[in-house]
């Protein structure tokens, strides 16, 4: 038994999000420590992994990344970056700081190895991780920002949090991601639709146009989209994607679905993430390549566990690919365990 299976079952014990928040600050912790880092990496990190991945003019080490939603404020970072990822998402980030949806929100489904979350982006706002990014950050990570418009943002003004987060960040991270497509934040999936769409990913485009002129260089924008979107609203969405010029597309954020579970928290409402939605991460995977006849390049999420669900997106037509619940099940050993399985 592996050192994290013997503590999961405390951990298990405890309210989902406290023990989210434990585990966070034992990584800050080890980060803040030279030997503690040098131990994380021992254990943790492959140092044989694949060869590198290029894709929106970044280079990875390698194709397996955390996703937005594990650290949404940065504390943790120096401890992330000694497990081996090829790239960390911070975030989901909005403009101001904002408590999020009425706790409990945050829900275990263990029968299903899958997680429910209502969260609704709580975090502590742009300032605060702007400034713990301009205290430094880990070298060699490969770092995104997954945005999101502020809880109380009228849909009409959503630009306006979107074009201000790309300002804030624009020379702190590698890449942002535009995130709309949480099912927490009331309204915040009708961005998706073209006519929102179109306008939203306008401003982003002449925002960074803006920054280029200044500076030289283009961030890449990559934008994250839901699992529920209809055939018919899928081509919409990646139309205007193409329109805008973005530079990704992510796939994809939790489902509403609730097909098939087995677990006492099924009915609970939220986004559900893990193993129920690796199957439909990787049509969308399938379909977006499709749709984009591959020129776009698309990093894949949903039900990550193993080095086959990775490839498997990865055949499907993903450069990327991320994992979030897989860790809270399998601890930080998973990371080596596919690269291994990569190799």
């Amino acid at each position: 038994m592996s050192g994290y299976e013997s503590l999961r079952p405390l951990l298990f014990r405890l309210d989902a999000e406290r023990a989210h928040a434990w585990t966070l600050r034992l990584l800050a912790l080890a980060g803040s420590l030279r030997p503690a880092r040098w131990a994380l990496r021992r254990l943790y990190a492959f140092q044989n992994p694949a060869p590198p991945v290029e894709a929106f003019g970044v280079r990875f080490a390698n194709p397996l990344g955390l996703a937005a939603g594990c650290d949404k404020n940065g504390v943790a970072l120096p401890g992330l970056a000694c497990l081996g990822f090829g790239h960390l998402e911070l975030g989901t980030v909005t403009p101001a700081a904002q408590p999020g949806n009425p706790r409990p929100r945050l829900f275990r489904l263990p029968e299903d190895q899958a997680l429910i979350n209502r969260l609704g982006f709580p975090n502590a706002g742009a300032a605060a991780l702007q400034a713990r990014l301009r205290r430094g950050r880990p070298p060699g990570v490969v770092l995104g920002i997954n945005i999101g418009k502020g809880a109380d943002t009228p849909l009409e003004r959503a630009a306006e949090d979107y074009a201000a987060l790309l300002e804030t960040f624009y020379d702190l991270t590698d890449y942002l991601a535009v995130n709309v497509s949480s099912p927490n934040t009331a309204g915040l999936r009708r961005l998706q639709a073209r006519q929102h769409l179109e306008g939203l990913l306008a401003a982003l485009r002449e925002a960074r146009a803006s920054r280029v002129q200044r500076s030289g260089r283009r961030l890449p924008i990559l934008v994250k989209l839901a699992p529920d979107l209809t055939e018919a609203e899928l081509e919409e969405a990646v139309g205007a994607i193409l329109e805008a010029e973005m530079d990704g597309i992510i796939a994809t954020n939790t489902t509403l679905d609730r097909d098939s579970l087995r677990s006492s928290n099924r009915s609970e409402t939220g986004g559900l993430s893990g193993r129920p939605l690796r199957e439909r991460s990787t049509q969308f995977i399938r379909r977006i390549h499709a749709l984009t006849r591959g020129k776009l390049p698309i990093v894949g999420v949903g039900g990550v566990f193993e080095a086959r669900d990775v490839r498997e997106k990865l055949e499907a037509g993903a450069t990327l690919v991320q994992l979030y619940t897989g860790l809270v099940y399998r601890g930080p050993g998973i990371v080596r365990e596919i690269l291994r399985g990569l190799d």
